[in-house]
């Protein structure tokens, strides 16, 4: 049994259904954080540009790729399909916003976001190695196994 097979069969057997409830949640929550990015568009590439020395080129695509995969991320979130897929391309952009966005400004100020990208990367790390749990849409597999 490979390492990837040993932690899905783990996060199937220890999977219970409460914490459906929070994946979809945190779907929504990355879903509504992509829209609200699409939104003001503009300003995420200034506060990008401002606070990184990046180009504008990979501003511009840093700031797409975030809302795709906020809104791409969070619908799959949400259904339970390719959920392990759905953490992976969210956690690098809650380690650039944890590490480039939040600690760069004041952390003792008040309304920081920077507890709530911690709490939002713990849970997508955890859903990362449950996987989707039992309320969640499943890809039938086609081919029959032979014993």
């Amino acid at each position: 049994m490979t390492v990837l097979e040993r932690m899905e069969h783990w996060g199937d057997a220890h999977h219970p259904k409460w914490l459906d409830i929070i994946r979809i949640v945190l779907g929504l929550f990355l879903c509504y954080k992509g829209y609200d990015f699409l939104q003001n568009s503009s300003t995420v590439a200034g506060a990008l540009s401002t606070k990184t020395s990046f180009g504008n080129f990979t501003v511009i695509i840093i700031s797409h790729y975030v809302v795709f995969a906020h809104l791409i991320g969070g619908i799959l979130l949400i259904l339970g399909l390719l959920t392990r897929f759905a953490c992976i391309i969210q956690i690098p952009i809650l380690l650039g916003a944890i590490i480039f966005v939040n600690l760069a400004s004041d952390v003792l100020k008040p309304y920081n976001e920077l507890f709530l990208s911690v709490i939002v990367l713990l849970l997508l790390c955890y859903f990362l190695i449950a996987g989707n749990g039992p309320w969640a849409l499943r890809i039938k597999d086609n081919e029959k196994k032979h014993v």
